[in-house]
């Protein structure tokens, strides 16, 4: 008799559960790769006493039910709209079948590992626990070894296939670190070296050029940009936000990437001098520290907090600072391998009753990297903060449609299924349909850069409401174009996009011009931050997962980019052009027309 049939049946469950014989019982695969991904290479097997972070999702069997919450609460042609869901209610909507923690409970205990070991997420649907590579072999029927990166020479720990009892199948939708060999990194093209700072270029530019919504913009801005810029271009230069309203702002920071505090104050003094000697608050999760040492400034970190708190300012503003433990080092006794950090940020936040109103992340890697469930549950991650009222939004890469390499001959964008077919590579998280994913554009007038990551994913098929606009861009190509190379029917991206071509930042004290969409991103979000202000202070909700505005009436105040196109993976990519096109999605922001959109909203 299989558990399942006693659902709804929790106490009687609990002991048909008590008495399952997991030692010794049938394992079944329950996740399998074909092999490493391009670019890995496996070496010796892993330590037996190398200590493992194994984090095990439970289902969450309301999640459906969560969806139509946030499918509701965000569309402004809802009645609902708006009325975000509480901490409490959204744990209530991901929580596990009480079935689903004994069973899992008493699998654990088996293997010693009672409560006092174990930590669980706010909703309990994560477990978390820590046992060395002999144990978790036993436990998952597998082999660790470890595998080595080519380029990078980093090393970590890993396997290519895992089993768990079939009784427990339904019961756990993933286990990792197991497979899982994505390096979420930083998403930046390009850092230009200048020899000292230097005083803000508007200073000493005269000339003017007129932008999207018919305003001046410094003509400097064509070559360097700036808060003033920015702020010029996208028609926001006489709005100020409120310090006391409630709204905030909420920047990521993973892979050691630390916001060097001496180098926001020189931003601040530079591009914002009402700015100068504000803070932020800092949040440490699983560990992320934010080392003040020039020599740690981090280039990314350094662009998001200078950019997103140089706009927004006096918004109060926090920067999420997330460890990850080091990767596997041959050389140290006791390191410590554990998943990528998107879980241990999402656990964090999900776990608070208040949260920034927006929140973005420069982060991702190529969407194969990532097993499909896990993509998934970090995925229902994002829907849950949109349910609650949060913007999320994330770059959408930095190599077009994979490798941005348009040679045929010289591409690298390969499936990682053991077939090896060149295909174009979506990038992850942008590819999360619950996410605002942010291209880039460069010059005035603006022109999609070339770097701009967009496309279509293999994993999450297309939402409704995206549905009209991108079937109206599919229609413009020419049949059988790049035909095989992309999945026409998956989520695409990115869904608006803002300048990210030579941005100066203070970085060790010297400028830095920075390319990349790492720089769109904190951009868009901070327009949204402010628009999400206006709307507080109106006494209005918070705009929350901003996609089914965007595609329902939002796009009417954004500057569509019909120039340029995305090479990769040995083509020139896609084009932009008239409505949402997969390398600027539907342009850039007119803060002006935003603001008076969004405070026509309910």
């Amino acid at each position: 008799m299989r558990l399942i049939s006693l659902l709804g049946l929790p106490f009687v469950a609990a002991l048909a559960s008590a008495a399952v014989p997991f030692k010794g019982c049938h394992h079944k695969v329950k996740e399998s790769i074909h092999g490493p991904p391009r670019g890995w290479s496996k070496h010796t097997p892993a330590p037996k006493h190398h200590m493992l972070e194994l984090k095990i999702a439970l289902p969450q069997p309301k999640f459906p039910e969560l969806e139509q919450h946030l499918w509701e609460v965000s569309d402004p042609s809802h009645p609902r709209y708006g009325a975000h869901l509480s901490k409490e209610e959204a744990d209530a909507l991901t929580a596990p079948h009480p079935e689903t923690l004994d069973i899992v409970n008493e699998w654990l205990a088996s293997y010693g590992l009672e409560e006092e070991s174990l930590v669980r997420s706010s909703a309990n649907d994560w477990v978390t626990i820590r046992v060395p590579v002999g144990l978790a072999e036993e436990m998952l029927d597998t082999t660790y070894h470890v595998y080595k990166h080519v380029k990078t020479g980093e090393s970590i720990v890993r396997t290519t296939s895992y089993s768990l009892p079939e009784i427990l199948h339904e019961h756990v939708d993933l286990i990792q670190p197991t497979t899982m060999f994505a390096r979420f990194k930083a998403f930046k093209s390009t850092l230009h070296w200048g020899n000292q700072v230097q005083p803000s270029v508007l200073s000493t530019s005269s000339g003017t050029i007129t932008g999207p919504a018919g305003n001046q913009v410094n003509a400097s801005c064509n070559s360097t940009i700036t808060v003033s810029c920015l702020r010029e271009l996208y028609n926001a230069v006489s709005y100020n936000t409120s310090a006391t309203n409630g709204n905030q702002l909420g920047l990521t920071a993973y892979l050691e990437q630390y916001a060097n505090n001496m180098d926001l104050q020189q931003f601040f003094e530079l591009e914002n001098p009402s700015a100068y000697g504000s803070n932020y608050t800092f949040v440490s999760v699983n560990g992320g520290l934010n080392n003040q040492t020039y020599a740690a400034a981090g280039v990314e970190a350094n662009l998001d907090t200078q950019f997103g708190f140089g706009l927004t300012w006096p918004t109060p503003r926090t920067f999420y600072s997330t460890g990850g433990e080091p990767p596997f080092d041959p050389d140290m006794l006791t390191p410590t391998d554990t998943n990528e950090p998107y879980s241990y940020w999402l656990d964090y936040v999900l776990s608070q009753p208040m949260l920034p109103q927006t929140i973005s992340t420069s982060y991702g890697d190529d969407e194969q990297t990532v097993p499909f469930t896990y993509a998934s549950r970090v995925c229902a991650g994002m829907a849950v903060l949109g349910a609650r009222g949060v913007s999320i939004l994330f770059s959408s890469g930095d190599y077009g449609v994979g490798d941005g390499d348009p040679n045929p001959a010289t591409q690298e964008c390969y499936s990682n299924d053991g077939l090896n077919v060149t295909k174009f590579l979506p990038a992850f998280p942008a590819s999360c349909p619950y996410v605002t994913a942010v291209g880039a554009t460069v010059n005035i007038p603006e022109t999609a850069v070339f770097f701009s990551g967009g496309g279509f994913s293999d994993y999450f098929v297309r939402p409704a409401y995206q549905e009209v606009a991108v079937s109206e861009y599919l229609a413009k190509l020419a049949p059988g174009t790049y035909e095989g190379l992309y999945n026409s029917y998956g989520r695409a991206y990115p869904d608006v996009s803002a300048q990210g071509v030579n941005f100066s930042i203070v970085y060790q004290g010297q400028s830095v011009l920075v390319d990349g969409t790492s720089c769109s991103s904190p951009t868009f979000a901070s327009f949204v931050s402010m628009l999400n202000d206006a709307r507080i202070s109106a006494f209005k909700a918070p705009l929350g997962f901003l996609n089914p505005f965007l595609y329902s009436t939002g796009y009417t105040a954004l500057n569509d980019i019909t120039m340029g196109n995305n090479p990769g993976c040995g083509t020139e990519g896609f084009n932009a052009t008239t409505g949402w096109d997969p390398i600027s999605g539907f342009g850039t922001p007119n803060f002006e027309k935003l603001e008076a959109l969004v405070l026509s909203m309910p």
